[in-house]
């Protein structure tokens, strides 16, 4: 059955990539909204296995470590003033209005909290896609939102950490959590020097096919391991494997021979899997909390992060440019919702609603992009 699926995700994606792109939107658009179709929501033919969810984690792995290694790392330095006022204002003004909303929902104050933190955070992934089919990821704007969405992860993660174990009850140590996140960028910085050119250039010399392809990968996913042991998404840790590698000569063969590989099979199952979060069971009535939530995580990222884009010297369309890529919530968000209802900070009652609203935001993130930056031609890559 899920070799049927693999056929049947593959081709329905393309097809979907290839019609949005036909009508002027960036082809992820395409690709989440056919895992709505498909599955449990509309359809029914494609559902959440295990195995679907091993090539959606591999996909996202995958892609964040491709935007990893076409990142320029000295334009991601010049812009880390700026990632930290976008990364603040996106972190904000989502839990302010959060907050605000719960309470006019009777929520209690850490339920409310804790909506207000899920909604500050963000996940790049599919702002990632949408950047690298306009043209605009190599970028000031683009770097700035991946520096942003960086330090994005770290905060909300301790924050929700804190919330959890005041409201939930959950015993943290909030000093032992902090020390992982600086062990991990220390010891990051010492492998992306010392041991990661070292490690590709041994793997070279291995009389098997497609050694510098397998260290690479190596790199990719121990990292991304590395990365979730410390408390720190794997999407961060396969992003930072890619801006080591970038460093060394490898990184335009590494990149060439990933891509394939990326994009003709594990890619589009994290598109779909999207989608596949999505159901309208039991929603009816509940209209009201999905549009004044969705208002919310979209407006409050939007101007929250485009002014922190502002404040750090933008001008105004770049601001809104950087203040769109910060909306998509994505599977980051999709994560803290289950750790929260599972702590019961977030309640049963609204939990569906919540991934809807997180959907709509991962939704609206392709058009806005395209909407505000246009396409460079130039750069495009067919994905």
């Amino acid at each position: 059955m899920f070799i049927l699926q693999i056929a049947l995700v593959l081709f329905a994606t393309k097809l979907a990539g290839n019609l949005a792109a036909r009508i002027g939107q960036p082809s992820v658009l395409g690709k989440i909204i056919v895992g709505i179709i498909l599955g449990p929501a509309l359809l029914g033919w494609v559902h959440d296995t295990e195995l679907l969810t091993v090539f959606s984690q591999i996909g996202v792995l995958l892609l964040m470590f491709l935007a990893g290694l076409e990142t320029d790392l000295q334009e991601m330095n010049r812009n880390k003033k700026a990632a930290i006022y976008v990364a603040l204002g996106g972190i904000i003004l989502p839990i302010i209005l959060g907050y605000a909303g719960s309470q006019y929902y009777g929520m209690s104050v850490g339920e409310s909290i804790f909506i207000g933190l899920l909604l500050s955070a963000t996940s790049v992934s599919i702002s990632v896609q949408a950047l690298r089919e306009l043209g605009w990821l190599n970028s000031k704007e683009g770097s700035t939102l991946l520096g942003a969405a960086v330090l994005d992860d770290i905060v909300v993660v301790i924050l929700i950490a804190i919330a959890m174990s005041f409201f939930a009850g959950s015993d943290t140590n909030i000093g032992v959590l902090i020390g992982k996140k600086v062990l991990f960028f220390a010891i990051l910085i010492v492998l992306a020097k010392w041991f990661i050119p070292h490690f590709i250039r041994i793997f070279k010399k291995f009389k098997v096919t497609e050694s510098i392809l397998s260290a690479g990968l190596i790199i990719c996913f121990g990292l991304s391991y590395f990365a979730e042991f410390l408390g720190i998404a794997g999407i961060i840790g396969a992003f930072f494997a890619g801006i080591a590698i970038a460093q060394t000569e490898f990184k335009n063969e590494i990149e060439h021979k990933v891509e394939p590989i990326a994009y003709g099979i594990f890619v589009p199952f994290f598109f779909v899997s999207i989608g596949l979060a999505v159901s309208f069971d039991g929603i009816g009535d509940q209209i009201g909390f999905i549009v004044v939530f969705s208002i919310i995580a979209v407006v409050s990222k939007f101007i929250g992060s485009g002014l922190g884009a502002k404040l750090a010297g933008f001008n105004t369309k770049s601001s809104m440019g950087v203040g769109a890529g910060m909306v998509s919530r994505g599977e980051v968000a999709l994560i803290l919702a289950a750790m929260g209802l599972e702590g019961g900070l977030l309640p049963a009652n609204y939990y569906t609603s919540i991934i809807i609203v997180i959907i709509v935001t991962t939704i609206v993130t392709p058009p806005l992009l395209k909407a505000i930056f246009g396409k460079r031609i130039a750069v495009f890559k067919k994905t």
